[in-house]
């Protein structure tokens, strides 16, 4: 049966809000797309990971969970950035999207046993980042959380991190639907090379997939009916020394609110278009700084 024009018109919202990560910024240089980012080989590469209402054979229970789908087949053609350590890096958006969905976004790391572009992650994670609400008095359904509107995440290597070759897990989580057990997951993996670094033990640590599971309160989460804490999922941030840190984080930075949309709405589970998502609106912080395309000054591990 074919959609009316109407129920077609109310999908827009949840399909040009779908998006993905390609680009990684280095101390404020923007590097080429996928040029040390991997790419996933998913039917849209802006395909959410879901639990229900499943994608690609997608869910967080699966090992290409780690990077995303067949997100391994591209380590070989992608780069590996030297970064120093204590850097401010930055995971971006493709095409110009922003993060429309209310969520948290977290930044995990995992130490290549080698090369980052021989690892397919199956070792330890630790948390260097996460954000979740800033604004407790804003809509709780969307400008309430840090990274509405946003195409990037920030974060800061820890300046303890050990050299060596990792990959950098940006995650973005659309908890929407996660009243109805419906979280959407959206995430890769860059692969860089730390250099300048210390003696830190990244801890605690996780194993993907296995980190989260189905019934965890982070995805059985409601937005609606007004403001309530989100319960970040995964371990604490670590930011240097031996054990985890208060760190890179950015969450519950007002301390009152409740002012926000009442009644869930039904998601749809048409599929989206295979056109790649733009999405334009506002921002928690105010107008978001741009940055452009420079020649890079951050040099290719790998071979071209």
């Amino acid at each position: 049966m074919k959609l009316s024009i109407l129920a077609a018109a109310a999908l827009v919202p949840f399909v040009s809000a779908h998006y993905f990560f390609d680009v990684l910024i280095i101390d404020g240089v923007e590097t080429k797309s996928n040029e040390f980012v991997r790419s996933n080989t998913r039917a849209a590469k802006y395909n959410p990971t879901k639990w229900e209402n499943i994608r690609d054979d997608m869910t967080p229970d699966i090992d290409d969970f780690r990077c995303n789908k067949g997100a391994f087949t591209f380590a070989g053609q992608t780069g590996t950035a030297e970064v120093q350590a204590g850097s401010k890096l930055a995971m971006k958006l493709a095409v110009g999207a922003t993060m429309q969905h209310p969520g948290p976004a977290l930044v995990y790391m995992s130490r290549a046993p080698t090369t980052a572009n021989n690892y397919e992650g199956q070792g330890e994670w630790f948390k260097i980042h996460e954000e979740s609400v800033c604004d407790q008095t804003a809509d709780f359904t969307t400008t309430a959380w840090c990274t509405w509107d946003k195409d990037r995440i920030e974060f800061t290597l820890p300046a303890d991190l050990p050299d060596g070759e990792y990959l950098i897990r940006p995650e973005h989580i659309g908890v929407h639907g996660a009243h109805d057990g419906q979280a959407e997951f959206y995430n890769t993996c860059a692969q860089v090379k730390v250099v300048g670094g210390g003696s830190g033990t990244p801890g605690p640590t996780v194993k993907f997939p296995g980190a989260y599971k189905r019934d965890d309160p982070s995805f059985n989460f409601s937005i609606w009916n007004g403001y309530k804490e989100y319960p970040i999922p995964g371990p604490p941030v670590w930011t240097g020394g031996s054990s985890s840190g208060s760190g890179s984080s950015v969450n519950e930075t007002v301390t009152s609110a409740d002012n926000s949309a009442s009644v869930p709405p039904n998601e749809s589970t048409t599929a989206p278009s295979p056109q790649e998502p733009i999405t334009t609106g506002r921002t928690c912080h105010g107008p978001r700084r741009r940055r452009h395309t420079r020649d890079s000054k951050h040099r290719n591990l790998s071979p071209p």
